[in-house]
């Protein structure tokens, strides 16, 4: 392939109120990629500011922080390269996944799309074990993929998919407070989801859900996916993803028995 049938890649990246992360995001795809888009849920501190030193592609839209397919398609809809790479503001790009991306543009193929390593680190510690040194697919031809889902989004792709050993690094949490609060909200989210696709579900899978796939959960991530080799990190991780999956069914049981409230009274 000569130079100037070179093909072309731009970074998409969501943004809403992310001024101290999103920095390091834009410098980890600057210069390589062929264009930046940001879509930005209209913030209100810094970020925009800095988004403007790097694009000036930038486009607001009102978004509650939850569906990310929607958001994710209209930032794929205002790319001009041939290929998306979706890129979150907790995220960074490391030099061997550019020089990877680099050689598919000048050389081309067949493939639509490429999953790529997550290199996730916890508390600042990367996590090799537990599950969480996976694949992520976010890297596709703009006209052969789009999202679908409502929190955890998932890519559909017309074609073959290739696979990258180079990783994005994600830095999803600084802290347990931090992880807390935000997976308090997904639950409420996935509670109703889970009602709105499923209705109500039989007493004895509730139970199931409640007091059995919370620690078969904690003993998939901690001891067959070898957490435990990660120490103290796998450990308190393991706990916490078995969490995730008893609060979002705690909310669940809660919707499906939480009376109405009473109409034409006064509280007491």
């Amino acid at each position: 392939m000569t130079k100037s049938q070179r093909q072309t890649v731009s970074a998409v990246i969501m943004t809403k109120n992310c001024e101290a992360l999103v920095e390091g995001t834009l410098k980890s795809v600057a210069g390589w990629v062929d264009e930046i888009v940001v879509i930005d849920g209209f913030s209100t501190d810094g970020t925009l500011e800095i988004c403007r030193r790097y694009t000036d592609r930038i486009f607001q839209n009102r978004w509650d922080g939850y569906r990310f397919c929607t958001e994710r398609n209209l930032g794929t809809s205002k790319v001009s390269s041939d290929w998306c790479f979706h890129i979150d503001p907790d995220e960074r790009a490391s030099l061997e996944f550019k020089l990877a991306v680099l050689k598919i543009m000048e050389k081309g193929t067949a493939h639509s799309a490429f999953e790529f390593r997550k290199k996730n680190f916890f508390l600042g510690h990367f996590m090799r074990r537990g599950g969480w040194y996976h694949y992520s697919l976010h890297f596709f031809r703009k006209d052969k993929a789009h999202y679908e889902g409502v929190i955890h989004e998932t890519l559909k792709v017309d074609g073959t998919i290739g696979k990258l050993e180079a990783a994005v690094e994600h830095y999803p949490f600084t802290s347990i407070k931090q992880f807390v609060n935000r997976h308090n909200g997904y639950s409420t989210r996935e509670a109703q989801a889970k009602f709105e696709e499923a209705g109500k579900l039989s007493e004895a899978e509730i139970q199931y859900n409640l007091k059995k796939k919370p620690l078969k959960r904690f003993l998939k991530f901690f001891v067959r996916k070898y957490g435990f080799l990660d120490g103290i990190y796998g450990f308190i991780f393991s706990v916490l993803f078995a969490w995730v999956h008893f609060i979002n069914c705690a909310k669940y049981w809660e919707l499906i028995n939480t009376p109405p409230p009473l109409r034409g009274t006064s509280p007491s």
